[in-house]
């Protein structure tokens, strides 16, 4: 059955209408007024810690300097520490990241460290001496049409203050 050919135009009017309304709120991602938001590892939390599987969780802090909120649909990531690779993946977790503000998003990491135990025990004997880990990732932004924002951070962490005395 064929619609008359009035009806078919206010349709696809409306339609077009609905499309456009729905990428108005998405230009400003695409714009020149999108600012990268600001990410940082702020903690890594040692879940279990066994023979064969590490279980963390790293905590990472997004800053928002956007005047609309900010959806993130994932992360994608690699943690070294000096030049062992400790973890890599992609988390897909949901975060709303207000306006001009920052919210905290968390991945579980879950790992395997044999191959590389002595190496770590090397590190561990002097636990006052510095480690360098290094981030490297991408945050997926956005809804439908998102972008991806590159993301790293170094830095270093003491054994000596994780290791209960």
């Amino acid at each position: 059955m064929l619609c008359p050919p009035r009806i078919t135009r206010t349709l696809n009017t409306v339609v077009l209408l609905g499309l456009f309304s729905l990428l108005s709120g998405c230009s400003t991602w695409f714009g020149a007024e999108f600012r990268d938001p600001r990410v940082e590892l702020t903690k890594v939390e040692i879940i279990k810690a066994r023979l064969l599987e590490q279980q963390f969780l790293l905590r990472f802090r997004i800053d928002n300097p956007n005047d609309r909120s900010l959806p993130v649909r994932g992360l994608v990531y690699t943690v070294h520490l000096n030049d062992v690779e400790l973890a890599s993946g992609e988390s897909s977790g949901w975060l709303t990241v207000p306006a001009n503000g920052f919210d905290y998003y968390e991945v579980p990491v879950h790992t395997n460290l044999w191959r590389h135990m002595k190496y770590i025990v090397r590190l561990l004997e002097k636990p006052d001496r510095p480690i360098r880990y290094r981030f490297d990732g991408e945050i997926k932004t956005g809804l439908m049409f998102g972008r991806k924002v590159h993301v790293a951070s170094n830095g270093e962490i003491i054994p000596g203050n994780f290791i209960p005395e």
